[in-house]
């Protein structure tokens, strides 16, 4: 058919499936025409739905929703059919109806503000990525990851195929408590200090299977206990996590000792003086940096990170007459705080008795290592003496980043405290304040 304006052809409208034909369109029928005659053909069209007329697969014509755009209006006052819309011979041109949301709905759309309680795709990405970086939680949000250079490259637990499966051992934790609790010693403040400290990388930080060791079997057979085991200088470090009924794991106090035991082997593979120097040194320095976080004030979940990993009693041995718990040892701490001395010398004598008794399996005396502990600590001192974490009315853990703000950081510290636990603090902050008078 030729496409001259005179002549007249037949539209055949088509809508959810019924189809109603409307006579004498041409060529100068406008968009806005064809729009009114398509919704007058149907009476079930609601006044809100928006149509759109397609011919060939192509949009001819298009309603628009209280537009300000002079286009848009005069786009729908142009003719639906082009000089380059040809119709069939046969005079009918087939035209689908498409209904789209209602206008109203529209608007109320676009008269929505955001959610402030929901998060946008950027927000989202972030929080996505920070969980991808976090490695462990347990020691707040300051501690959540390794090192990036000086780490433990690869944590491996024990699957429940080992022996969870056995039906002599339905109680044993499962192995995700294992790997827990592998993060766990990789993100603890203190063997991160030792680590970036010594410049130490450890291929693998694995567990020890209790059960099918052949290593671990050996050394019972001659009746030692093995407990871990430093593979090729630290290509691979091996803890024993659990009990010997499996039934839990062990202290986690003893689990950190074992682990520096087996760093020290990185150095020294025999067990001599040289070997125990070392591992003494390295047990201060692991005390003193959980000794400086609580001079510095840092809690996490309301408690020490030195009471989370169980050496408080290390760092402020009880007296007398002090009762021996968590919270006295931590309300005795916050007296010694203004004296590093006294807690390093608290320290080194703790590390001293400690070597001890574990030296003297190896029949060698403790004396011949204290002059080295005691000449560490004195270096240590001096090296960390201007470090944040020696700052007395810190932070609460994971409310600031590493900036300088004293007053909000001492009232950060009493958030989420108990009514004892604020007395307290509030007391240290007049005693500093009256220092600095």
């Amino acid at each position: 058919m030729n496409n001259d304006i005179t002549t007249t052809f037949t539209v055949k409208f088509s809508y959810k499936g019924k189809s109603i034909s409307v006579e004498n369109i041409s060529y100068e029928t406008t968009a806005s025409d064809l729009l009114s005659k398509a919704r007058s053909s149907y009476q079930d069209i609601d006044d809100d739905i928006i149509l759109r007329l397609i011919f060939k697969g192509k949009t001819i014509a298009q309603e628009t929703v209280n537009s300000t755009n002079d286009n848009d209006a005069d786009i729908n006052q142009q003719p639906a059919f082009s000089s380059n819309i040809k119709v069939p011979k046969s005079g009918i041109a087939k035209v689908i109806i498409m209904g789209s949301t209602t206008s109203t709905a529209i608007q109320q759309l676009n008269s929505l503000k955001s959610d402030p309680l929901m998060r946008g795709f950027d927000e989202e990405n972030k929080a996505n990525n920070a969980k991808k970086n976090t490695l462990s939680t347990y020691w707040g949000t300051r501690f959540t990851q390794q090192h990036k250079q000086y780490k433990f490259c690869k944590l491996q637990e024990c699957t429940d195929a080992s022996f969870g499966s056995r039906t002599d051992r339905i109680n044993a934790p499962h192995a995700f408590e294992a790997r827990r609790l592998l993060e766990r010693l990789a993100t603890d403040p203190g063997i991160i200090a030792l680590l970036v400290k010594r410049q130490l990388v450890v291929g693998t930080l694995g567990e020890i299977d209790p059960i099918d060791d052949r290593l671990m079997q050996s050394k019972a057979s001659e009746g030692a206990c093995l407990l871990g085991y430093n593979t090729n200088h630290g290509l691979r470090i091996d803890i024993k996590l659990r009990t010997d009924d499996l039934s839990s794991f062990r202290p986690y106090k003893e689990l950190v000792s074992t682990l520096i035991h087996e760093l020290s082997h990185n150095w020294c593979s025999e067990h001599d003086v040289l070997f125990w120097t070392n591992y003494g040194q390295m047990r201060v320095e692991y005390l003193y940096k959980h000794a400086r976080l609580m001079n510095g004030g840092i809690f996490v979940g309301g408690k020490r990170t030195a009471e989370l990993a169980g050496v408080v009693d290390m760092i402020f041995p009880p007296s007398a007459s002090s009762v021996s718990s968590p919270s006295s040892a931590s309300s005795s701490s916050s007296s010694s705080s203004s004296s590093p001395e006294s807690v390093m010398n608290n320290i080194c004598q703790s590390i001293i008795q400690e070597c001890a008794r574990e030296m003297a399996q190896h029949r060698l005396p403790v004396q011949l290592i204290i002059p080295g502990i005691l000449s560490f600590s004195k270096e240590l001192m001096a090296e960390t003496e201007k470090e944040e974490d020696t700052h007395t009315g810190g932070y609460k853990l994971g409310t600031l980043d590493n900036q300088s703000n004293t007053q909000r950081r001492d009232d950060d510290t009493t958030a989420g405290l108990s009514v004892r636990e604020r007395t307290l603090a509030a007391a240290e902050k007049r005693a500093r304040e009256q220092k600095k008078e």
